[in-house]
């Protein structure tokens, strides 16, 4: 159980940590980064090297032309205390709130999830002993983790005095880099993309698309909203966007079928329970994107593991993925307003390996 103790340990550290540094980009054109020591969290656009786990983060926020950028971000090398684990987190507000909500989950959820998670750790040494190792029963942490830890955010949110989330929410999607094994959490419409060589020797890099864009469309997410009353259909003049609405009301009009807050309709089948899976990295795993749905809507998975892969310098590979997304809008979307674009681009290997 040695392992176990020295995550304890590291997260005990973690929480009280009082030496966080940030590394600030421009506010949306990405920063210089460097190497930062262990550990560092990152709020802004910019870079973050990751000294113990060899990862390197690049993140990039733009204002759309709907107001205020609801977007926000964190990238947490050294999560736990723990070189080799990195935590990385992109959070998609809506609603008049909607920026104030999604700023608080992204504050809230890592500490929540480091709390769940030592607990779950510290009950597994109690049940198991040494008959099971760590390794052997991750994911299950995991799971338990984030599902706790997303309960309890949003539960906090319900109570907050500092805004009203009634009517607002926003998206979460974030990974958990622990050594060789990624967890991936999703509540929303954000997506984790990886993009990774194949095995033929060819070097081409190819897209897995590694969540489910969680829209009220989904066969069980409708089902599950129906079976609460609530209603999903698309708007005359939004052929194709269904949405979520109150019985007997055209309201919120809700666009995804899982989100914090959005209080309006959590009786009606909205919710915030987050679907989580896992990956072993590879060596041909490059690197993963996760972006908000305003990259998505308009850039194809390929196409943006194209772009990220063919930007010489991972400084910027946010930064263009992001700028192409916007191109993108103003070209293919014309007529429609341009929506914030938000992308973490985390690479898994050192440029010589």
């Amino acid at each position: 159980m040695r392992q176990i103790s020295s995550l304890l340990q590291g997260l005990a550290r973690s929480l009280s940590v009082g030496r966080e540094k940030d590394r600030k980009g421009d506010g949306g054109a990405g920063g210089d980064g460097g190497k930062t020591a262990m550990p560092a969290v990152l709020r802004t656009s910019g870079t973050l090297w990751g000294e113990g786990s060899e990862t390197f983060a690049a993140v990039c926020s733009r204002r759309g032309e709907k107001g205020i950028n609801q977007d926000c971000s964190i990238v947490w090398e050294g999560f736990g205390c723990q070189e080799d684990t990195i935590f990385c987190g992109i959070f998609d507000g809506h609603g008049p709130w909607g920026h104030y909500v999604a700023k608080a989950v992204r504050d809230s959820l890592p500490p929540s999830l480091l709390c769940h998670w030592q607990e779950a750790l510290a009950l597994a040494s109690l049940i198991d002993g040494e008959k099971k190792r760590l390794s052997d029963c991750q994911l299950d942490l995991w799971k338990q983790s984030y599902v706790a830890a997303c309960a309890a955010v949003d539960d906090e949110l319900r109570r907050s005095r500092r805004f009203d989330a009634v009517q607002s929410g926003c998206t979460a999607l974030s990974i958990v880099k622990q050594g060789d094994l990624m967890v991936v959490a999703n509540v929303g419409d954000s997506r984790a993309v990886l993009g990774t060589t194949s095995d033929d020797g060819g070097g081409a890099i190819a897209a897995v698309q590694l969540t489910v864009d969680f829209k009220p469309n989904l066969p069980q997410e409708k089902e599950r909203i129906r079976r609460c009353n609530g209603q999903v259909y698309c708007l005359a003049d939004e052929p194709g966007v269904h949405r979520v609405w109150q019985p007997n009301r055209e309201s919120p009009g809700l666009a995804m079928s899982r989100a914090f807050g959005d209080y309006c309709v959590k009786d009606y089948g909205v919710i915030s329970v987050p679907e989580v899976t896992q990956r072993r990295i590879t060596t041909g795993d490059q690197f993963v994107i996760l972006a908000t749905d305003g990259v998505w809507d308009v850039l194809s998975n390929d196409e943006a593991v194209r772009i990220v892969a063919g930007t010489p310098d991972r400084e910027k590979a946010a930064k263009r993925l992001v700028e192409c997304a916007v191109h993108a809008w103003r070209r293919r979307r014309r007529g429609f307003a341009v929506d914030d674009c938000s992308a973490i681009c985390l690479f898994f290997h050192s440029p010589s390996s």
